[in-house]
């Protein structure tokens, strides 16, 4: 009977799952896991330079291609350098199993190098967290690990590897790639589905309100199938920005989270039937949108409803969402004149005000965050994804920046973590088809830019073709007016003193400086325009900040 390395098994499994590229950074706990990627010719092993970065690759390509992404760790701190970046992924429901090499078996209780409870660390950032202490496992428990990984609410999965396994053999070869594919689900009962179609036809104002399971792609074939009969008027979170295409702008009312009174949040506030698509209350908790618990909400999502105070929905359509979706838009047979109503009208009117504002077209001083946005959004396709790191610039982004295709404007909206803008650019570049064939566009702060700019060597290395914005202030900003909103003063948020063109052409790449609005297009352009990786440095004006921030819900701040 056939046998195989542990280690041999692993990879092919992965190969099996349909995995392309793993991240990580060796260690000698999880070297023959790495022996075997240097001889698959189809799976790509990219070293990152930090784990936690790793991690944040593979979430990115998790959650734009659906497939698992996978990163790969030592024992030690390089396992327990992957939490930030699995709690991320786990909160966001971003599909990623991390495999970490371990003692051995025999060790394992004593004191020695590098031991360390790690399933103990890592369990909590995950839906998954087990070893495979006998060799006969190992298929068994990468198909699992991708199974639970893959099934809805999608999440992380942490798989321990001592390094006596890893090298010892097994006549349990891998799973065949059918067993690998998540389990299909099917609609709610028919009951149901024609019970929600009557309450629409018979409500004042249905709202569609999209979360962030509403951006997987079959899921938005049919809400866009649904909208394009029926013109209900529609509510984005931000993970399910683009949701909404450009040619259905119409019945588009924005996105909520993290802002307060946004014309989304008083356009569910005046519905009398929302219906939740996808919603997961990590992005937006719902007493922030439905206060008093008393809007008549329809849950339409592949899990049941996060049943509370504030979201008790009055029926549940559990199952398949892309399906539940063209069941109703192909029985409902009329909707309310609601998207063409007098308030209607006027929400979208004050949505789209800001687009007049004189900082839009500031032509002189420090750049305005709305002027730059304007410029970018005028310079990129729908189809450019833009990854967006966590501070001020993500308040921005999420309020202004317009996306017509999902999963292509990117945000961290559960856990809010710094430092991921650059790690997902490399992770959505390599995505591509060919790979690194199109222009990513990433964007953070100079604070979340410090957290992993070392991988602008893996991106130069790689052949990404990214750039790289930083809104430069020399602060922790989205720290810095919420100090000053509590104590008058900021503590703890000055930074400064890097020169990111000098940075950026240390690792090979392009370094561009914007110090004047004036320079905005013409930089933007140039810079957008090179093939490789390129950072632009823009002196950014957020002395509207303090302003801005009273509209912000106070438990969403950073």
């Amino acid at each position: 009977m056939a046998e195989d390395t542990v280690a041999q098994i692993i990879v092919n499994s992965l190969y099996n799952a349909g995995v392309r590229y793993v991240f990580g950074v060796p260690g000698a706990k999880i070297d023959a896991i790495f022996d075997c990627l240097e001889d698959h010719p189809e799976i790509k092993l990219i070293v990152a330079r930090h784990e936690q970065n790793a991690a944040f690759m593979a979430a990115a390509l998790g959650r734009i291609t659906g497939t698992p992404g996978v990163c790969i760790a030592t024992s030690g701190p390089g396992a327990s350098n992957l939490a930030t970046g699995l709690v991320t992924a786990n909160t966001e429901c971003d599909p990623v199993v991390a495999l970490i090499g371990s003692v051995p078996r025999a060790m394992q209780l004593h004191r020695t190098h590098q031991s360390m409870k790690a399933l103990d660390i890592l369990g909590p950032t995950s839906k998954m967290a087990v070893s495979i202490d006998v060799e006969d496992q190992a298929a068994e428990v990468i198909l699992n690990a991708f199974r639970t990984t893959s099934s809805s609410p999608k999440g992380t999965a942490v798989i321990s590897i001592p390094i006596d396994v890893s090298k010892n053999k097994s006549k349990i070869l891998p799973f065949q790639s059918q067993a690998f594919l998540p389990p299909k689900y099917g609609t709610a009962p028919t009951s149901h589905l024609d019970e929600v179609i009557s309450m629409i036809q018979n409500a004042k104002l249905p709202v569609l309100f999209l979360g962030l399971r509403a951006s997987a792609p079959r899921v938005v074939d049919e809400v866009r199938k649904l909208l394009s009969k029926f013109p209900l008027p529609t509510v984005e979170t931000f993970q399910s920005a683009g949701a909404i295409s450009k040619e259905l702008v119409h019945v588009f009312y924005g996105r909520v989270g993290l802002f307060r009174n946004q014309c989304g949040d008083k356009l569910l506030a005046k519905s009398d039937l929302i219906l939740s698509v996808g919603y997961d209350p990590v992005e937006y908790d719902a007493s922030a949108w439905n206060p008093k618990g008393d809007g008549r909400i329809v849950h339409i999502d592949v899990t049941a409803a996060d049943y509370g105070v504030a979201y008790r929905p009055i029926l549940e359509l559990v199952g398949s969402i892309a399906e539940n979706v063209a069941y109703i838009s192909k029985h409902l047979q009329h909707i309310p004149e609601a998207s063409i109503s007098d308030m209607c009208q006027s929400l979208r009117e004050e949505y789209l005000s800001w687009q007049e504002l004189p900082d839009v077209k500031r032509s002189s001083g420090l750049v305005h965050p709305l002027h730059f946005i304007t410029v970018l959004q005028s310079l990129v396709s729908k189809d450019t994804t833009v990854c967006v790191d966590v501070g001020s610039v993500y308040i921005y982004f999420m309020r202004y920046f317009f996306a017509y295709e999902p999963r292509r404007l990117l945000c961290s909206n559960g856990q809010q973590t710094l430092g991921v803008g650059l790690p997902w650019a490399i992770g959505a570049s390599l995505a591509q088809q060919p790979p690194c064939s199109e222009k990513v566009v990433s964007v953070s702060g100079d604070g979340g830019f410090m957290f992993s700019s070392q991988e602008m060597s893996t991106a130069v290395q790689q052949g990404c073709n990214i750039t790289h914005f930083i809104w430069n202030d020399e602060h922790f900003n989205m720290v810095e007016f919420q100090e000053v909103m509590k104590y008058n003063r900021s503590s703890g948020v000055k930074l400064g003193g890097v020169d990111f063109v000098k940075f950026a052409e240390s690792f090979g790449a392009k370094g561009f400086r914007i110090s004047d609005s004036s320079q905005v297009e013409s930089v933007l352009k140039e810079a957008l325009a090179h093939k490789g990786v390129s950072l632009v440095d823009v002196a950014i004006d957020y002395s509207g900040n303090l302003e801005l921030a009273k509209t912000i819900a106070q438990d969403q701040w950073n």
